[in-house]
């Protein structure tokens, strides 16, 4: 499990698109599940966890159309 002090959406991108399944921790929006490359959306997902997973999920795209 990788804990990020600070919320920086491109290194959480490049970690979950680099090691594709696993767990994070982002200090002030909590715990996040990550499979297939992409961060997982949590059943009870509060405003600031879906707004983190669909900005990171965003990222994760570009950084796979910019590799192409």
């Amino acid at each position: 499990m990788r804990v990020f002090k600070k919320y920086l959406p491109l290194m959480v991108a490049k970690h979950v698109k680099t090691f594709f399944k696993g767990r994070i921790y982002i200090h002030g929006r909590g715990r996040f599940d990550f499979q297939s490359g992409l961060l997982l959306m949590p059943n009870q997902a509060d405003l600031p966890h879906r707004q983190t997973v669909l900005e990171v999920n965003a990222l994760i795209g570009r950084l796979h159309m910019d590799a192409a």
